[in-house]
């Protein structure tokens, strides 16, 4: 079987010499190489392989008139959906002017690398071999970690795809009447009869919960220690961050989470406008790397288990758990987040994880290839996820409620949506009825400007509209605003339902309680935005402080 191919597309011979050299010398066992100095002839041969099936890994492009600019790079997705693109952009031009920005902002390319290059190391293979790792896990896994055995779209086999993905778990999905499946039936001495089957390297298991793969792949899902300085409800970035910063400070800190660290942004194909990731960077990889450093810091996490409520203690509060002993903690953080809001549509509510999904798994392009897919939302998470998905479908519309998309989204992404050819945007459009029996095959959408509706075929519908905030456990405990959002500093003694109990006022992400402090979206008037979750979930920890500091 063929290599994979890097392709490098410049007008000067020079360059692309030394660029075949360089790239050869790192990455030629894996990966094979071509040249071409105008795009006429690097579309020829990227022709052909698109009709051989040959993967394109990357193509290397100059935004010179020889190179084809924009057009060329358009073609290059039309002909291999999944390469990424790489401007080579001279140094010495920062302007706002450079084509390379309209490129990166519109998702004309995915990454650039500077010529010269200079210092390999830094400035061509740290870039190329994270194009590279993003590439590689867009595609089929070439080893399995696990395999899942089970419908392609049960809701119950999606939720675990969803999972492994969020992972960063190879796997390979397996249909219950195929060799491999009775091959693992047989070893897990299973009937098959209940689906789906998840195999590990020695144990199989028959629809299993969450608590069992995370004792597989070696999480904690019971407390290590029941007495902490910080008790974090919620793994979310604002969770994470403020773990990195507690635990790094020298303060005992366990994470409470009751299912995957990340939230929301966990299944994030790509977050571009956070800071330091110029090229932006997935949800799965800065939730584990966040994991990893604040494990590495100290903090210990307890996952699968649900906290059921805040109770004041001797000195702090009482974290109950679900299934597992209570947590001890002298301060707490409230950070779980928000899930997404679902659609007043009864005939979707059967359909519910069959064709109809509430946000978007990793794991779902590479399964709506050829598919028609609708998307529900405005906001970033709704745009990203319409950019993933079109990597493989047919077609993507984002319906949006609005009257324009930037009232909630970024400008880039805008930009980007505009310019994939097979996104299309219905703005003052809603979905009001789908149809299906084991499938989603078609929606209803109503036009609000004309107030028509209209039947359309559909494959997939993915809903990411609003936010509900998991507080409904803290109902009576922490003073909430009418949608349930947590009322912190100077909101908490705005209001007379749960009166603030101290002659010092409520610091500024402080809830009614004295040291329970709420961070991220759960939080009263926080900014949507991932960067801001980090930054609360920081800020709460030097509050924190301030709080033990009194108790002492």
């Amino acid at each position: 079987m063929a290599k994979p191919l890097l392709c490098v597309v410049h007008d000067e011979v020079d360059v692309r010499r030394l660029l075949v050299r360089d790239l050869g010398e790192r990455f030629g066992a894996q990966y094979d190489l071509e040249a071409h100095g105008d795009a006429e002839s690097a579309l020829v041969s990227l022709r052909r392989h698109a009709e051989e099936e040959r993967p394109v890994a990357v193509v290397f492009t100059a935004d010179t008139a020889a190179c084809g600019g924009d057009r060329f790079r358009a073609e290059v997705h039309a002909l291999h959906p999944g390469a990424r693109r790489v401007l080579l952009v001279g140094r010495g031009e920062w302007n706002t002017k450079h084509p390379a920005v309209a490129a990166m902002r519109s998702g004309q390319a995915e990454s650039y690398v500077f010529v010269p290059w200079v210092m390999r190391e830094r400035w061509l293979y740290l870039p190329v071999t994270e194009t590279l790792a993003d590439w590689e896990a867009s595609q089929p896994p070439s080893g399995e970690a696990v395999r899942l055995v089970g419908h392609e779209w049960d809701p119950r086999t999606h939720a675990l795809r969803d999972l492994l993905s969020r992972l960063g778990l190879p796997f390979g999905l397996y249909p219950p009447d195929s060799p491999t499946a009775r091959e693992i039936f047989e070893r897990g001495g299973v009937d098959g009869e209940r689906l789906p089957v998840l195999a590990f390297r020695r144990d199989v298991l028959v629809d299993p919960s969450f608590e069992q793969i995370a004792t597989q792949l070696g999480f904690s899902t019971d407390p290590e220690t029941t007495e902490c300085d910080l008790a974090i409800v919620g793994a979310g970035p604002a969770g994470l961050a403020a773990a990195v910063y507690a635990a790094s400070e020298g303060l005992t800190t366990v994470v409470i989470d009751e299912g995957l660290p990340g939230g929301q942004a966990g299944t994030s194909s790509r977050i571009r406008n956070y800071l330091g990731f110029p090229t932006g960077l997935s949800g799965r990889d800065l939730t584990n790397r966040a994991l990893e450093q604040a494990w590495f810091f100290g903090a210990r996490f307890v996952l699968s288990k649900r906290a059921t409520g805040i109770a004041p203690a001797e000195i702090g509060y009482t974290v109950e758990l679900e299934g597992a002993p209570a947590i001890n903690a002298r301060t707490v953080l409230v950070s779980t987040g928000v899930a997404w809001r679902r659609l007043d549509v009864p005939s979707l509510g059967p359909l519910q994880g069959a064709g109809v999904f509430y946000g978007a798994a990793a794991a779902d392009a590479l399964g709506a290839e050829g598919l028609r897919v609708y998307i529900v939302g405005g906001g970033n998470s709704a745009g990203q996820a319409a950019v993933h998905l079109a990597r493989h479908a047919a077609s993507v519309t984002l319906l949006v409620r609005g009257d324009r998309l930037g009232a909630g989204m970024s400008d880039y992404l805008v930009d980007e949506l505009e310019q994939t050819p097979n996104i299309q945007i219905r703005l003052r459009t809603e979905v009001v009825g789908g149809s299906g029996t084991a499938w989603l095959t078609g929606l209803t959408v109503r036009d609000l400007e004309q107030n028509t509706t209209e039947n359309v075929p559909a494959d997939a519908l993915y809903v990411m509209i609003g936010a509900q905030p998991h507080t409904e456990w803290l109902a009576g405990t922490l003073a909430r605003d009418d949608h349930g959002y947590i009322l912190t500093g100077s909101d908490v003694t705005a209001q007379d339902a749960l009166p603030w109990p101290l002659d010092r006022a409520p610091m500024l992400l402080e809830a009614n309680l004295p040291g329970v402090f709420a961070a991220g979206d759960v939080r009263h008037g926080s900014v949507k935005r991932v960067a801001s979750a980090v930054g609360s979930g920081s800020i709460a920890v030097q509050l924190a402080h301030l709080r033990l500091a009194e108790l002492s």
